[in-house]
This record gives structure tokens, sequence and C-alpha cells, in this order.
């Protein structure tokens, strides 16, 4: 046989297999839309889930991602369409593709045997302008490109499980803070809005290395260094300290995170350091209603003796009544004292209600109303510093992939 024909025999045979392969998904996916309303992702729903696919569980790898967007009135109608100091979902009257997130992921299993994992995420869209890492992320795009949309690999680290102790996980590379209790990521938050807490008084992400393992069976120790916040390479040579202690109750229905950060800013102002503690009580009323406390105190010590400091408190109530319709509230005091972090000094003030409705598994939509109010020196902070309050109205939506 020549090797044309030899070639040509191979790519037909590969070619059968592959159309009895796509036969075979074709059937599984008929199979798979009977669940449709069940399954976690679009992929799924539809029956193509490449996450089924035998190398992939052979491999333990994961493939995902999210999609989530909306749109937010302001009463006040402001002339700039501009909703500041409220940040993420900033604009009023215009549709925000927020995030669209796409990972690939091999979680560690903690057990008897040495095991090694990694996560990597890129993520487009307008909620990436307030995420980014210095030396990373804002190299991507030029910033006069795109008006308010950029993107950003918020995340790519390794991960290793030791099993000696009690167990001790790293984590080296670039990922999310495991600083305070709301996140970045979409899915993963009541509420489309973001407290000013998590907006301007903590870290987005980190690039370092971490520790992690369990003290006892209820506390688990995380302990590292970082590259400070929100940094990838501008300041090389700051180091961070960034850790914290996890505890839950024997039943579960009690957790306390406390973690914080210490260390210097930059190198080009010596004695310019921060701290940061926060602390994060979750506990379960009954099955389905759901209390959580958060505290954080911050506090920057810039070159000359000048400080600033910051500060408040975040209470959070959510009832769950079943698997398709919740209803939450947020209340938030942020105390900004020197104006260091939003820019004008005083007390920022906050109240959320919203519902989380989740028609299927993979779509949740998430209506909210938001009221603001500022206590402070300055006139105003809302609407170009015109007005001490705002009313914002506001929904979005979230499919998983």
């Amino acid at each position: 046989m020549s090797h044309f024909s030899h070639c040509r025999y191979k790519l037909s045979h590969y070619f059968v297999i592959g159309a009895l392969a796509i036969c075979n998904q074709a059937v599984n996916a008929e199979e798979t839309k009977k669940d449709w309303t069940t399954a976690s992702g679009v992929l799924e729903a539809a029956g193509v889930n490449p996450n089924d696919a035998p190398f992939m569980k052979q491999l333990g790898l994961k493939i995902g991602g999210w999609a989530s967007g909306g749109i937010t009135h302001n009463t006040e109608s402001p002339v700039d369409n501009n909703n500041t100091p409220v940040t993420f979902n900033d604009r009023h009257g215009e549709f925000h593709l927020n995030q669209m997130n796409l990972f690939i992921k091999r979680d560690i299993t903690e057990g008897d045997n040495w095991d090694i994992g990694f996560r990597a995420d890129f993520m487009g869209g307008t909620d990436t302008r307030f995420t980014q890492a210095t030396g990373l992320d804002d190299k991507i795009i030029n910033p006069t490109s795109s008006r308010f949309y950029d993107v950003a690999i918020p995340q790519f680290y390794v991960q290793a499980y030791a099993p000696v102790l009690n167990g001790i996980t790293m984590t080296a590379g670039h990922f999310y803070t495991l600083i305070g209790k709301e996140v970045v990521t979409s899915p993963d938050n009541f509420f489309y809005s973001h407290a000013y807490t998590m907006q301007y008084g903590e870290p987005f992400t980190h690039t370092g290395v971490t520790f992690s393992t369990p003290l006892m069976k209820n506390l688990k120790l995380t302990a590292g260094a970082v590259l400070g916040w929100d940094n990838f390479k501008r300041n090389s040579d700051v180091w961070n300290f960034l850790g914290g202690l996890n505890w839950s109750s024997e039943s579960g229905d009690t957790s306390v995170a406390v973690t914080g950060s210490y260390g210097e800013v930059t190198k080009n102002r010596p004695g310019d350091d921060r701290w940061l503690y926060s602390i994060v009580i979750d506990h379960n009323i009954t099955e389905n209603l759901h209390y959580t406390l958060q505290h954080d105190h911050g506090h920057e010590t810039f070159k000359g003796g000048q400080n600033a400091e910051w500060y408040g408190v975040n209470q959070y109530l959510t009832y769950k009544v079943n698997e398709k319709i919740g209803f939450g509230l947020r209340g938030e005091w942020f105390r900004d004292d020197d104006g260091a972090r939003i820019g004008t000094a005083g007390n920022f003030h906050e109240v959320s209600g919203g519902v989380n409705l989740t028609p299927v598994g993979w779509l949740k939509i998430r209506p909210e109303i938001r009221y603001d109010w500022y206590n402070g020196s300055q006139v105003g902070v809302y609407n170009q510093n015109q007005f001490r309050n705002q009313f914002l109205l506001a929904t979005d939506f979230v499919v998983t992939f």
C-alpha cells in the first residue's frame, strides 16, 4: 500500500470513528435533554458536556464558565449616566455584559496520596475594569481602545497537596483573595451590586504562594507571601503577609473566617505600610434562613507620617424558599475616614433587597433594589457630587456553561 493510500485509509478510519462518536453523542444528547432543566450548565443541558469525555474524567480535568450581564436604573437619571461611587454596575440605563468567564481546572484530592492540580481563568466584560492586576491585566488591551470593556486573567495557579501532618495544600501563582465575604465571580454572589467594603476596602487578587492545613478537625490555618494587592509584577520585591483562620461548628451551621494582610505598598515610598483584617461570621438560623456578619478594618501609613483608615460593618440575611427562588437583604456602613479609598471622606451607607430566581439549573436572574446615602463634609457624592443619596433599580442574569 502506497504512503498516500495508507494516509487516506487512516483518514477514512478516523472519519468513521468520529462519525460514530457524533452519532453516539447525539443519542446521549437526546437522553440528557430530558433533564435539561436540572442541568448545571448550558452544555450539559444540550447533552454535549465536554467534561463527560473519558480523557477529561481520566485526567480529572474540567472546563466551564459563565456569562453575566444586566442593567441598572438610577432614579436621579444622572446626566453622565454614572452611578459612582457604586462600581461594577456603575452605568445608568446602559446594558453591561459584566463577565464572560472561561476556566479550566484540575481539583486536588486531599487524602493519603500526593496530588497536583491547577486552575486558569480568562475573563472579559465591564467588571474587569475594576479588578485589574498591575503589570498583567493592564498590559493586555490599550485602555483607549475600548470604552468600558476590558479583559483580565484573574487566576492562573498550581496547587499541590502533601499528605504530611494533617495535610498541607500549597497554592502558587495568581489567584483571588481569601479576604471578605463578597467575591468577583458573579455566580458566587447573591446580589448583582457589591458592597462598598468589597469595592474599595479589600484586594481583588494576589500573586504569590500560600499554604493551608487543618490544625484540628474544624480549624484551618492559611498563611503565605504575596506581592501586595492587585499586583502582578510592578512591585516585584514588595512581599506582604496573607493568611487567616477558618473555623466551623460540628453541625456546620456556624463558621468564622478571620483573614488579613500586612506589608509594604511600594518600594518607591519606604515606610508606606498597609494592614487589613476581616472577620466574617456565617450562621444558619434555620435550614433555609442564613445570616452573615462582616467587619473589616484597614489602615495605611504614608511616607511623612500621614495615615489613612477605613472600616465598616456588613450584614446579610438570605432566605431560600426552594431551589428556584430566594430572597436577600444587605445592610452596610462603610467609613472612609480620610478619603483615601473612595476619594471622599465620610460615612457611606447602603441597603439592598434582592431576589434570586433560578427557573433552570443553569440560569439565575437577580433583580435588586438599592438605596445609598452619604454622611460627611462634602455637599454630595452622587450624581456628579450633587446629592447625598441615590436609588437604584437593577437586574441581571447569570448563565453557566
